[in-house]
């Protein structure tokens, strides 16, 4: 993966609903939760850490893992609760970033996206492998770029939010080019219903990604040696659909 700090200018922490989005998923996680072989969590792409918070306020242990410093920075200042730990590092290589076992791992918001070759998903999958108890799931959750691509799809809903400037809007657009590539493009734009102009771009990159199928997935998930793998999806008890699921979520052991 990419060492670029593609989102040191982006707090995701204003961009999404988050009581409501981890109470929707913990209804989905506890399912897999319900009977692992440790209460130690990793939790890979951990941005700002609150998925971290949220298992830490239900008794597991995490150590959280992200490429981007500045994600990681912010995740503290959010506090650090007893039991959770923060390190920096390649995901590809998480097996020489983190160390000890696991009783399960979480790969959520498209982290796999950033992962654009497939040498290193499989890579990925197997340092996640080599760092969990037998019988420990991964739970993996990632657009379905199968309909995104299908569709033509080019970008995801807008959102709008406040800041100490005002009102502000959130914009993800995407590119889809042969072979499964995406270019991302997140953007802030800041909006003065009243003023002149009325939208000013903020901050906009672009970001490669790479927009991963089910059977791309699963392929290199059975590489990597898990053989057992539930396909969602969305983070609810609703089957994969390729044509029509919004995502792709796999639990695998």
């Amino acid at each position: 993966m990419s060492s670029t700090n593609h989102y040191a200018q982006i707090d995701y922490r204003k961009m999404i609903a988050w009581p409501q989005r981890l109470a929707r998923e913990w209804a989905f996680l506890s399912g897999p939760f319900a009977s692992l072989p440790s209460r130690r969590v990793l939790d890979l792409g951990c941005g700002t850490g609150e998925h971290v918070r949220f298992l830490a306020g239900h008794g597991y242990e995490v150590v959280g893992v992200d490429e981007s410093e500045t994600m990681l920075d912010r995740a503290r200042e959010a506090g650090v609760p007893p039991g959770v730990s923060y390190l920096q590092g390649d995901l590809v290589r998480v097996d020489s970033v983190v160390s000890g076992e696991f009783g399960a791992a979480l790969c959520l918001g498209n982290t796999l996206a950033h992962v654009t070759d497939r040498a290193e998903l499989t890579r990925l999958f197997r340092g996640v492998r080599s760092v969990l108890l037998a019988g420990a799931p991964l739970v993996i959750q990632v657009l379905n770029y199968e309909r995104l691509a299908r569709t033509g799809q080019r970008c995801l809903p807008l959102t709008f939010f406040q800041d100490d400037e005002g009102e502000a809007i959130f914009l993800r657009v995407m590119t889809h080019h042969p072979g499964g590539a995406v270019t991302f493009t997140p953007s802030v734009l800041r909006y003065r219903k009243d003023g002149e102009p009325a939208l000013e771009v903020v901050t906009s990159h672009n970001v490669p990604l790479h927009g991963w199928t089910r059977a791309e997935v699963e392929s290199a998930l059975e590489a990597a040696g898990f053989p057992h793998r539930q396909l969602h999806g969305t983070m609810a008890d609703t089957p994969y659909a390729p044509t029509d699921s919004p995502d792709l979520v796999v639990v695998a052991r």
